[in-house]
């Protein structure tokens, strides 16, 4: 999705809400993200729409009704992309162009198009094709259906077939190329912790949501100059830096990638490189919005992204960020009681924006350090 002044994709979003139970967000809501992740893509949103099915459609996502309902708008609204809020099966994916004839893609292939356009390292944009043509492998077959439903006869008999097959070699021999360049650069990696490891330097490690002010926080910590745009995933590329204790000695801070709902696993694979820096970290150090209605349910999803990867019982600090947009530090416990409903108090509120408090973060940083194991501290 390029965007231009000039010509800006019209989209419509479209949502199923599954009568299960079982959803950690309410339809409306992870629209609305959905949307900022639209927008941050370079489209303008023209429409929503939400189904509550006891399942999705096997065949077209959406209910015969709503597809139909959805086929009415487009005169109205002009939709030129209708954007799913789940990862659509090929076959929904090539029967929701068929029916409304405008491109359809889902939620992780907007993931995807963010990523391309913020990935800066070499390694980061390795990643990011990784994932996509792991994405577009299943895909293929969409692009060679007309021929498929020609059936037999003089013409049809191997064109499809062979290009279809010669399409899916082609980009599983560049799934094995790039897989080897990342355990290259994986390799290097390793190289730089294992002499990490012997300096004997402690690393924390950055997590939180996508926008949660992560970076804001490492550029304030560390001066480390890293893009904080009021977007979504505006770093993806991992930079450490060195900081120094109240104690005069010293630890090393990674930012990584955001995380947000719905995350898919197959970006998580392809973001494994990046992802081990979680799994090296002493300390993860979870940055939350404590002024976004929905800091609840973020902290739900990074917790449960965090445990999926195998990092959930690391020693965690809790930053609770952007108090400075709060009336008052009664209303930041107020907060954090409501939204996260607990009483805990494992927890700093600190301000990445004007410095507020980060005295104390990093006071709790180095006790925390010292309790696990001092002889680490450099």
């Amino acid at each position: 999705m390029h965007s231009t002044s000039a010509e800006r994709e019209q989209a419509l979003l479209i949502a199923v809400e599954v009568r299960d139970g079982k959803a950690q967000w309410p339809a409306e809501e992870s629209l609305a993200e959905l949307r900022r992740l639209a927008e941050s893509a370079g489209a303008d949103v023209v429409g929503q729409q939400v189904q509550h099915l006891a399942e999705a459609s096997v065949s077209h996502y959406v209910g015969r009704g709503k597809l139909r309902e959805i086929a009415d708008l487009k005169p109205e609204l002009n939709y030129t992309i209708l954007i799913a809020d789940d990862e659509l099966t090929p076959r929904q994916q090539r029967t929701l162009e068929h029916e409304l004839e405008v491109r359809v893609i889902d939620r992780t292939a907007l993931i995807l198009d963010i990523f391309a356009r913020q990935a800066r390292t070499r390694e980061g944009k390795l990643q990011v094709e990784l994932a996509q043509h792991q994405y577009l492998l299943p895909r293929l077959v969409g692009r060679w259906a007309h021929l498929e439903r020609l059936g037999g006869g003089i013409g049809t008999r191997g064109p499809g077939e062979s290009q279809l097959e010669t399409d899916r070699r082609l980009i599983r021999r560049h799934i094995a190329r790039l897989e080897n360049d990342l355990e290259a650069v994986r390799r290097h990696r390793q190289v730089h912790r294992s002499r990490r490891r012997d300096r004997g330097m402690p690393l924390v490690a950055l997590v939180g949501y996508t926008n949660a002010g992560k970076s804001a926080l490492f550029n304030t910590l560390s001066q480390a100059g890293v893009s904080t745009e009021d977007r979504l995933f505006s770093t993806l590329d991992p930079v450490t830096r060195r900081i120094q204790l109240p104690g005069g000695k010293a630890f090393l801070m990674t930012d990584t990638v955001g995380f947000i709902n719905k995350l898919p696993p197959s970006i998580i694979a392809a973001f494994r490189t990046t992802l081990e820096e979680l799994d090296e970290a002493d300390v993860l150090l979870h940055v939350m919005d404590i002024t976004h209605p929905d800091a609840a349910r973020q902290h739900a999803a990074v917790e449960s992204i965090l445990a999926n990867i195998g990092v959930g019982a690391k020693p965690v600090i809790t930053a609770l960020n952007k108090v400075d947009l709060l009336d008052s530090g009664n209303e930041t416990l107020t907060t954090l009681h409501e939204k996260l409903d607990t009483a805990r108090t494992d927890f700093v509120a600190v301000s990445a924006a004007t410095g507020w408090n980060l005295s104390q973060l990093l006071e709790l940083i180095e006790s925390t350090l010292q309790s696990l194991e001092p002889s680490r501290v450099a």
